[in-house]
């Protein structure tokens, strides 16, 4: 059992297949009247995991204490993920020690996240480190850093992650950029990213209306192509293709743990535990994780009284019904709002470089033009907010906590006044330990009320 903010709070984890590794009975003790479950988008360890859920935890005691009619507990889902430690976490950690954000190598913390994500393959960490530190000038070279940081990114061989890799139906989808782009064009373009995405104000923030990278083709032409041009090898951009490889694997593994590890918890919750109201929350990666769950969660399972989904990095159309592009087609969880005897809550941010930036030139089609520019199909939900969905409400945080929110349906909150601090390339996307935020979430559950 860890502290927050001198409230105990108790922690359920799992494994990578959404097995649970730890026993999940004491989540509740008696007396509870609501339950807060926490689920991180990304740590190195246990300890960063335990910082983060400890910052984020610590107004609620607080919060609560005015309404003796409320008994909250917290608990904090982990389950097996990293996070590249140039990427800092405001208020809770800083950038590991000689992690560069926007330098080529990889530090040694980062480096072994990697190993621990990926057992087995240590030796292709380690290549990969070598190729990113030396940066031939052969083609060839670069060709196998790409191969090798896309086979990190396949599905293990025998695992059931192949069933959650998508927000959208998989003929809408298409091939993702990240994996099957021509690896020079796609490097170009994250390179430029780095240099063209939002860049931080004097908070660490990136200022209103900064946009990510146009499409741009080196003179010349690109290396692979028609064009006969020798161009340089664009290592520059090969450390994010990493980074997005690797996240693009952890975002498949949120929706395999929230589906076949979160939700079946909260069905047995719903049993052991009936009079408990249960309030989801999830950051990043961890928000798909949330979401995921109510695809898992039993029939006739009514305790989950909100999602707050913070930073999601998962489609903005995940829960339409019919998407703009294609009126027949719906997201991943398409109506499953409904299963919430509450609303479904995002936060967005114009701050957040991971989801605003990197998200959509990942995500797009491999072989059309770079999805930054706007192209709406492959815009995250932690930079865009929900859409698609009839009757779903926008709002900015400072109207959400003051006017309160809708009862049920789907909720976009603009959190950009407080959802703006961190530096390239992640941008704001880690500042959610904030008592508005926390306040957010009580709203949506509308604890005490």
């Amino acid at each position: 059992m860890a502290d927050a903010g001198g409230q105990p709070y108790r922690e359920t984890v799992f494994g990578a297949d959404g097995d649970p590794l730890r026993p999940c009975d004491g989540l509740v003790e008696p007396g509870v009247t609501d339950l807060l479950l926490f689920a991180h988008g990304w740590h190195n360890t246990p300890a960063t995991a335990r910082a983060l859920n400890t910052a984020f935890f610590a107004p609620f005691t607080k919060l609560v204490a005015q309404t003796p009619q409320v008994r909250l507990a917290c608990a904090a889902v982990t389950w097996p993920s990293m996070r590249f430690t140039d990427e800092s976490i405001p208020d809770v950690e800083p950038p590991a020690p000689g992690a560069q954000p926007t330098g080529p190598g990889l530090d040694r913390a980062t480096r072994d996240g990697l190993a621990g994500l990926h057992p087995g393959r240590h030796s292709d960490v380690r290549r990969l480190a070598v190729l990113l530190d030396e940066q031939p000038s052969s083609m060839a070279a670069f060709q196998e850093f790409g191969s090798l940081a896309r086979q990190l990114a396949a599905v293990p061989a025998g695992g059931l992650e192949s069933g959650f890799a998508e927000d959208l139906p998989q003929d809408e989808q298409g091939p993702p950029a990240v994996l099957y782009e021509h690896l020079p064009r796609l490097c170009v373009r994250l390179s430029e990213a780095l240099d063209d995405g939002p860049a931080p104000d004097a908070r660490g923030a990136a200022p209103p209306g900064a946009r990510g990278p146009a499409d741009r083709t080196p003179p010349g032409g690109y290396p692979g192509t028609s064009t006969p041009a020798v161009v340089p090898v664009p290592w520059r951009g090969a450390k994010e293709l990493l980074r997005q490889t690797t996240y693009y694997a952890l975002k498949r593994r949120a929706g395999t743990v929230g589906e076949l590890g979160l939700g079946p918890l909260l069905g047995r919750l719903a049993r052991t535990a009936p009079g408990v109201r249960v309030h989801l929350v999830g950051h990043g990666h961890g928000a798909r994780l949330v979401a995921f769950a109510l695809r898992g969660l039993p029939h006739g399972a009514h305790n989950v009284k909100s999602v707050t989904l913070l930073q999601g990095a998962l489609s903005h159309y995940v829960f339409a019904s019919g998407l703009p592009h294609a009126p027949g087609a719906g997201g991943a969880l398409a109506g499953l709002q409904d299963r919430v005897d509450g609303p479904v809550v995002a936060s967005f941010s114009r701050h957040d470089s991971a989801l605003g930036v990197f998200y959509p030139l990942a995500h797009g089609l491999a072989g059309e033009p770079a999805a930054a520019g706007g192209d709406a199909r492959w815009c995250a939900m932690g930079a865009e907010g929900i859409r698609a969905v009839p009757g779903a409400v926008r709002t900015n945080l400072g109207e959400a906590l003051r006017d309160g929110l809708p009862g049920s349906g789907c909720v976009s909150v603009d959190a950009a006044q407080v959802v703006r601090r961190g530096g390239p390339p992640a941008g704001a996307h880690s500042d959610i330990c904030h008592e508005e935020l926390a306040r957010l979430v009580l709203a949506a559950g509308r604890v005490g009320r």
